[in-house]
């Protein structure tokens, strides 16, 4: 469900961070995001980095994943979709695979909860890892 947009100035940084992210199929952090910035914008601090962050996600432009790791990974594919996280290099990778709306019902019917949506993370090997096992 897209969130409420939230008036803001217009941000050259906020804008560059949206399309690299928008062109990756990697699941960057914000670490990268300032390593693929800095030399673009001199002046750029980790603290521009995450307040970007931070109104792109309040925007619904982009997610944070947060699956255990020391830093969050942020996607901009905003389509409902799956997770697959690699456990030996931590690669986090889009699942083309169709969502299971049945799985919003269950805690309805059963415990009278209202479901938005679901989020599942499958783990293991990805084939990189998988032919090297």
């Amino acid at each position: 469900m897209p969130r409420k947009q939230t008036p803001y100035r217009r941000s050259r940084q906020r804008e560059r961070i949206l399309e690299l992210l928008q062109s990756t199929k990697t699941h960057p952090t914000a670490n990268w995001l300032y390593g693929k910035l800095r030399s673009e914008f001199p002046d750029l601090s980790m603290g521009t980095v995450y307040r970007n962050i931070g109104i792109l996600i309040q925007q619904g432009l982009i997610s944070r994943i947060a699956f255990g790791s020391t830093f969050d990974h942020l996607d901009a594919n905003m389509k409902p979709h799956y997770h697959f996280i690699c456990e030996r290099c931590d690669s986090i990778l889009d699942l083309d695979a169709p969502l299971d709306e049945s799985l919003n019902a269950w805690p309805d019917k059963a415990l009278g909860f209202k479901v938005s949506r679901h989020e599942i993370e499958f783990y293991g090997l990805c084939p990189k890892c998988a032919k090297k096992a």
